[in-house]
């Protein structure tokens, strides 16, 4: 897998908001997962950039670790693996793991360039608690 937390890129354009409906019997509306046109338009642009495959998909993850707890993961990887959930936003694949989409609920993925840094950013309406860096979070 291809880190992406760890990469730098340009400046885009912040254009919209892409929702992925999570498709769990039950889940409202505000749990699909959201991802920002600017962090589509980045991840295009690190893939574009490095050479990865078309076919390659996006895994959003969630892992144990961190100062809060549990701590995102970003990456690409070549093929989903068994029970991943498998979306598809504007020609990108997406794949979660069954785990990591409870916690990944109401999420919204973003791409930041300001001032204080860059990097793709989540925003979790369900962490209770995040650390000063924003990498990791408790619920």
């Amino acid at each position: 897998m291809i880190d992406l937390m760890n990469l730098n890129a340009a400046k885009e354009e912040d254009l919209g908001v892409e929702i992925i409906p999570i498709g769990i019997t039950g889940a409202s509306d505000s749990d699909n997962i959201s991802i920002a046109q600017k962090a589509i338009n980045e991840v295009r642009k690190i893939k574009s950039q490095n050479n990865i495959p078309d076919d390659y998909g996006l895994r959003v993850g969630v892992k144990g670790g961190g100062c809060s707890g549990l701590s995102y993961t970003l990456g690409f990887d070549a093929s989903a693996k068994d029970n991943d959930r498998i979306y598809e936003t504007q020609g990108i694949k997406v794949f979660i793991d069954p785990k990591s989409l409870f916690y990944l609920m109401g999420v919204t993925l973003d791409y930041s360039d300001g001032l204080n840094g860059k990097g793709f950013t989540f925003n979790n309406p369900n962490a209770t608690k995040t650390c000063g860096c924003g990498s990791s979070f408790g619920v």
